[in-house]
C-alpha cells in the first residue's frame, strides 16, 4: 500500500507544518499510511516548535504531479548480459513477451532484446564464430558435460562431416575450432591431437575411454549432446550471449522521476512499443507500454491548513485528493468524487486534529501535543486573535497538561524566535507568510508578519512599498497588502500596494489612509482582513 501524502499551503507555517505531522501520525495509528510534507522551507518559529520536541522536519515536496513511477508499468523480469540468446527466447515465449530488457552485474540496464533481434541475428549475423560460456552450450543443447577445462568458449564452429584424413589435408580444424561431430571416433581423435577448443558428440554417443583419457591429458572441452549434428549444428549458435544481439543505442528510455506530462507526446508518437524504466542510479526497474497511459495511478494527498488551489502543491489538478482538513473560508477545489471535507471555524487546523486524536480514542504522546499546543498557539497570538473559540482554549487546556510547560513563558519564546528578520531580506520576509487568494475574481496577496519591534520594519518602509508595487505589477495581482501584526499590542501596521488607497479605506473603514497605517485590533487576515477585503471589492464593483 503506497503511503498518502499529507502536507499544508506554500509557505508553511507553525499550524500548517505541525498539523501534517499530527495528522500523520494520527493516520499512522489508525492503519492508514501517510506521510507528511512541507511545500518550502519552515519559518523560524517552526524551526524553534521542531526542534523543542525534538521532531524532525518533513522533506519538502515539490509538486504532486503524475511520475512514471506512479504508472502500473510492467515489472519484467531482466536478463543478465551473460545468459543465452536460446534461454531469453524461451523465457520470452513462455512468458508472452516482446521485449526484454538486459542488465549488468550492477543492476543497471545495458539494453533491451526483442523477437525481432532474435530472428534477425540468426539472419544476418556470423554464425560461424561462437563467443559464450560452457554453461550456455550445455543449455542451448541440453548436453550433458564431459570434460571441462575452460568457462568461458571462443572459437570458429566447425562441422566435421569428413573423413579424419580429408580434414587433415584441408586443414581446416585448429586450435580454435568448436566441433560438432557424430560417432566418428578417428575424427574426435584427430581433433583431440590438435588441441580444439571444444569438442561436441551428436547423438547421445558414448566417448571410448581412450579418447575421454586422451581429451582429458589434452585439456580438451567436451560435451555430448541427444541431438543430431543437423540440430546442433543449426542451434548451437543461439547459445551466445544476449549482449551480442541486444540493442544499446537509439533506446527511449524513461526514469522512474519523470512526469507523464513531459514523456506523454515521446511515447505516443514513437515508433517503439516498450520503453525502459530506471531509476536515479540507472538501475533497472521496468517496461512501459502505451496502455500504461490510460486511468494513470495519481498521488493520493491530504490536505491541510488550507483548500485552495493556488496555495497548494503545484500539480493539485493531477492528484487524487482524499481529504481536506481546514478551518479556513471554503476555497476553490474540486474533487471528480465525494471526499472527506472537515473545515470547521476554530482558531487553528490543530484543534481539528485535537478532536480527531480524541474521535479515534489515539493516546497523545508529548511530541504530538507540543506541535498541536505551538499550531494553535501560533494561529490564534496564545488565544488573544478573534479567531479564537472555546474549542481553540479546551485543546490547549488539555495539551498544556500532557506537555508540562509554562504556557506563556514558552508562546513568548517561540514568538520571539519566529519574529526575528534577522539576516532576512525584505523579500523573504514579505513571503514568509503570504497567501494568495481569489477574492470576487481578483487576485490578492496578504502577507502576515508578526513582530515584536515594528521599528525592524519601519527603517525599511519604503523598500518594502516598492517591493509590494512590484510584484504587484509583474504578478498580475489586484493588489497586495502587508499586515505588520505587532503580538503584544494586539494590532497591525498595514502597507499596500501604492495605487489602491481608495479600497483600503474600504476595507479598513477610515478615511485618513497612509502606508504603515496601525489598525487597533486588527490580528487576524482570516477572519478580519480577508472578509473586509472581499466586502470592500463588493461596494467597488
Amino acid at each position: 500500500m503506497k503511503n498518502n501524502l499529507i502536507f499544508g499551503h506554500k509557505t508553511p507555517d507553525t499550524d500548517s507544518v505541525c498539523s501534517a505531522i499530527t495528522l500523520s501520525n494520527l493516520k499512522n495509528k489508525i492503519n492508514e499510511p501517510s506521510i507528511p510534507y512541507i511545500l518550502d522551507n519552515i519559518t523560524k518559529e517552526t524551526e524553534f516548535v521542531l526542534n523543542y520536541f525534538n521532531v524532525k522536519t518533513p522533506n519538502i515536496l515539490t509538486n504532486v504531479k503524475i511520475q512514471i513511477k506512479d504508472l502500473s508499468y510492467d515489472k519484467v523480469k531482466p536478463f543478465k548480459l551473460n545468459q543465452s540468446v536460446h534461454f531469453a527466447y524461451f523465457f520470452m515465449n513462455e512468458n508472452k513477451l516482446r521485449t526484454l530488457p538486459i542488465i549488468d552485474d550492477d543492476g543497471k540496464l545495458a539494453g533491451i532484446i526483442t523477437m525481432k533481434d532474435i530472428a534477425m541475428s540468426l539472419i544476418n549475423t556470423d554464425q560461424k564464430y561462437l563467443c559464450t560460456s560452457y554453461d550456455n552450450i550445455i543449455e542451448t543443447l541440453i548436453g550433458s558435460e564431459l570434460l571441462r577445462f575452460d568457462n568461458i568458449i571462443e572459437g570458429n564452429i566447425t562441422v566435421a562431416s569428413f573423413e579424419e584424413k580429408t580434414l587433415r589435408n584441408s586443414e581446416t580444424l585448429n586450435e580454435n575450432s568448436i566441433v560438432i561431430v557424430g560417432d566418428r571416433y578417428d575424427v574426435i581423435k584427430y581433433a583431440i591431437e590438435l588441441g580444439v577448443k571444444l569438442i561436441i558428440v551428436t547423438g547421445d554417443f558414448s566417448i571410448p575411454l581412450s579418447l575421454l583419457d586422451l581429451a582429458k591429458k589434452n585439456k580438451i572441452n567436451l560435451i555430448k549432446t541427444p541431438f543430431h549434428t543437423y540440430y546442433t549444428a543449426k542451434n548451437v549458435s543461439l547459445s551466445k550471449y544476449v549482449n551480442h544481439i541486444m540493442k544499446t543505442s537509439g533506446l527511449m528510455i524513461f526514469t522512474e522521476d519523470d512526469y507523464l506530462e513531459d514523456c506523454k507526446e515521446d511515447i505516443e508518437q514513437s515508433k517503439h512499443s516498450k520503453f525502459p524504466i530506471i531509476s536515479r542510479d540507472k538501475k533497472y526497474l521496468g517496461l512501459l507500454s502505451r496502455n500504461h497511459l490510460i486511468n494513470p495511478s495519481r498521488k493520493k494527498v491530504i490536505l491541510v491548513d488550507h483548500n485552495e488551489m493556488g496555495q497548494s502543491a503545484d500539480g493539485i489538478e493531477e492528484a487524487e485528493i482524499l481529504e481536506v482538513i481546514d478551518h479556513h473560508k471554503i476555497g476553490d477545489i474540486k474533487t471528480p468524487i465525494p471526499i472527506s471535507f472537515r473545515n470547521t471555524p476554530v482558531g487553528s487546523t490543530n484543534t481539528i486534529i485535537y478532536q480527531m486524536y480524541k474521535e479515534n480514542n489515539i493516546k497523545i504522546e508529548k511530541p504530538m501535543a507540543g506541535l498541536m499546543l505551538s499550531g494553535i498557539i501560533s494561529d490564534t497570538l496564545l488565544l488573544k486573535s478573534p479567531t479564537t473559540t472555546d474549542a481553540d482554549k479546551i485543546a490547549v487546556e488539555n495539551l498544556s497538561k500532557i506537555v508540562e510547560l509554562d504556557l506563556y513563558k514558552y508562546a513568548m519564546d517561540m514568538f520571539k524566535a519566529g519574529t526575528s528578520l534577522e539576516s532576512k531580506s525584505i523579500e523573504e520576509v514579505l513571503y514568509q507568510d503570504f497567501k494568495k487568494f481569489n477574492l470576487e475574481y481578483k487576485n490578492i496577496g496578504i502577507s502576515q508578519v508578526f513582530t515584536l519591534d515594528i521599528n525592524q520594519i519601519m527603517i525599511n518602509e519604503n523598500d518594502y512599498i516598492n517591493l509590494i508595487d512590484n510584484i504587484t505589477l509583474a504578478k498580475d495581482y489586484f493588489m497586495i497588502i502587508m499586515a505588520v501584526t505587532d503580538i503584544v499590542n494586539e494590532g497591525s501596521y498595514i502597507f499596500y500596494t501604492s495605487d489602491k488607497e481608495k479600497i483600503v479605506k474600504l476595507i479598513f473603514n477610515i478615511e485618513d489612509v497612509h502606508q504603515g497605517i496601525y489598525i487597533d485590533k486588527c490580528v487576524s487576515r482570516k477572519k478580519q482582513i480577508v472578509p473586509s477585503v472581499i466586502n470592500a471589492i463588493k461596494q467597488m464593483n
